[in-house]
């Protein structure tokens, strides 16, 4: 730990003793936050996430109190998907310490870091069977035979798991309204279609003040967004949306051939509105509606399937322009190397131009 790590006396203002803390270990892969693994010594393991102090030019508009839609995502999803559980919490910003979540720890690797080996074991799951000429009954030359240690192809069946986990989190119901739990751009909203505009106008005013490139002007875009609006009118529920769920914040655990879900991580884009927006980042830059693994699970998850009509198809859509927005704009202040600049414009910068195309075309059809 550095001398200007926050986690020491972030530990230090809920109590714990230097005595009872086995290791700490900075957390890589965030672009945000602060994360650090505490180990205590009775064998407990702690997260603990501190965001950065927010200072003009630096932040999207959006991202202030950004925890706190963490701490609604982890206490509204307990006990239906596999979340960390928070043990302690600091979200007032003018607080000594500053905002942090303290949260329990959960098992497991980022799906991200273990696809090659879970596509390795897939891969040998069948395997060609080897010539014998030994009598009636054994394997012909060329034929596959499944693997007794595979009792079926991991990433099929993740997907299936993951999509009935999602399927149970949407059938939850918000209270309060629409929008970011954290009100970075205020209230939560009567209807789905304000919280929403409010969100696509933000991150047009951030790419505006930040000079951020994007293939169309943002006035354009913010023409574009606001005919198709009316759509939003078809969402009257509000339901807790993580919003980032690609792989690096999916946690999976146990030996190959028998892993499952062990956690689903890093909440804190969480927003109450349509669950339609969950799936931008669960088949990120793909088209849910080939992933049939995922939806036969989300069928079973939330008791009923998720129907890609029209008006959820032009729905989905706006979504991916609101966060291929988000990846192109926030370059600017994370002032990114010019390696990842340069690999965000070219490959984000054609899904939100094929994202806008998406919603000319279901706006031409009348759809």
């Amino acid at each position: 730990m550095t001398n200007d790590d926050p986690t020491p006396v972030v530990l230090r203002s809920v109590g714990l003793r230097e005595d009872r803390i086995a290791t700490l270990t900075r957390l890589a892969g965030g672009t945000f936050n602060t994360v650090t693994r505490v180990t205590l010594t009775n064998g407990d393991d702690w997260v603990v996430k501190v965001p950065p102090p927010a200072i003009d030019g630096t932040l999207m508009s959006h991202e202030r109190d950004l925890l706190v839609n963490e701490v609604e995502f982890y206490t509204c999803a307990a006990g239906t998907a596999p979340v960390p559980r928070v043990l302690h919490s600091q979200l007032d910003p003018a607080s000594p310490t500053g905002p942090y979540l303290i949260a329990s720890a959960l098992p497991g690797r980022p799906w991200s870091d273990v696809a090659d080996d879970i596509a390795a074991h897939d891969a040998a799951a069948t395997r060609p069977a080897a010539p014998d000429a030994s009598g009636p009954g054994t394997a012909a030359p060329g034929a596959s035979v499944p693997d007794a240690s595979a009792p079926g192809a991991e990433e099929h069946r993740l997907r299936n798991e993951l999509g009935r986990i999602v399927g149970r989190t949407h059938s939850l119901t918000g209270s309060g309204g629409f929008g970011y739990p954290g009100q970075a751009l205020g209230p939560l909203s009567a209807t789905w279609r304000q919280a929403f505009t409010a969100m696509t106008d933000a991150v047009l005013a951030d790419a505006d003040t930040y000079r951020a490139r994007l293939p169309r002007p943002t006035a354009d875009i913010r023409a574009l967004l606001a005919a198709a609006s009316p759509v939003l009118d078809d969402v009257t529920r509000p339901a807790p949306v993580h919003f980032d769920l690609w792989r690096g914040n999916l946690l999976v655990d146990g030996e190959p051939g028998a892993r499952s879900l062990g956690g689903i991580v890093d909440g804190e884009r969480m927003f109450w509105g349509d669950p339609v927006a969950d799936f931008v980042s669960l088949s990120l830059f793909a088209d849910p509606e080939d992933d049939e693994d995922l939806l036969t699970g989300y069928a079973e998850g939330s008791g009923q399937p998720m129907v890609f009509d029209a008006s959820a198809r032009l729905r989905l859509a706006l979504y991916r322009c609101y966060l291929y927005l988000i990846m192109l704009v926030e370059t600017v202040p994370r002032r990114v190397p010019r390696e990842q600049l340069d690999w965000t414009w070219r490959e984000v910068g054609p899904q939100l131009v094929r994202a806008l195309g998406d919603v000319e075309s279901a706006l031409r059809s009348g759809d």
